[in-house]
């Protein structure tokens, strides 16, 4: 197994279909965008990838932004592939994207996950994370 950042220049209509596929395992109701569409602005987005051969297995993603507050990232679509769960690659995947967030030098890395995800919450924790006292608010606009 291979445990890597994503390029642009990887991205090939292959990895967008695994992708998607794998997607689905974490939420088969939200439209996706394409790799292509998400490395338009390649310094916003760090994308953590575990390869097992040709096979995509798991995936984790990291937006950056600033803010009056500072340098933040925002860690979103975490998914491991059911058949290879239980196996650090989460774990993997996340000191991936801690690794990268030190290198752009970041003050702050959220994420929300689910009450009922107990696993990825302990996995979080582990990680440093702690919870925050506040709220999540969403607006659909599409």
């Amino acid at each position: 197994m291979e445990i890597k950042l994503l390029s642009e220049q990887e991205v090939t209509d292959d990895l967008q279909k695994q992708l998607s596929e794998l997607y689905l395992q974490l939420n088969g109701e939200i439209k996706q965008l394409s790799l292509n569409t998400i490395f338009e602005r390649p310094d916003d987005i760090d994308i953590a990838t575990c390869f097992d051969g040709g096979s995509l297995i798991g995936i984790a993603m990291m937006a950056n932004y600033k803010v009056v507050s500072g340098h933040k990232g925002m860690i979103e679509d975490v998914v491991v592939s059911d058949k290879h769960r239980g196996k650090g690659i989460g774990r993997q995947l996340m000191e991936k994207l801690l690794e990268q967030a030190k290198k752009r030098k970041l003050n702050d890395v959220l994420l929300f996950s689910g009450h009922h995800r107990t696993a990825a919450i302990n996995l979080y924790k582990s990680l440093g994370f702690t919870l925050k006292n506040s709220g999540l608010y969403v607006k659909k606009l599409m």
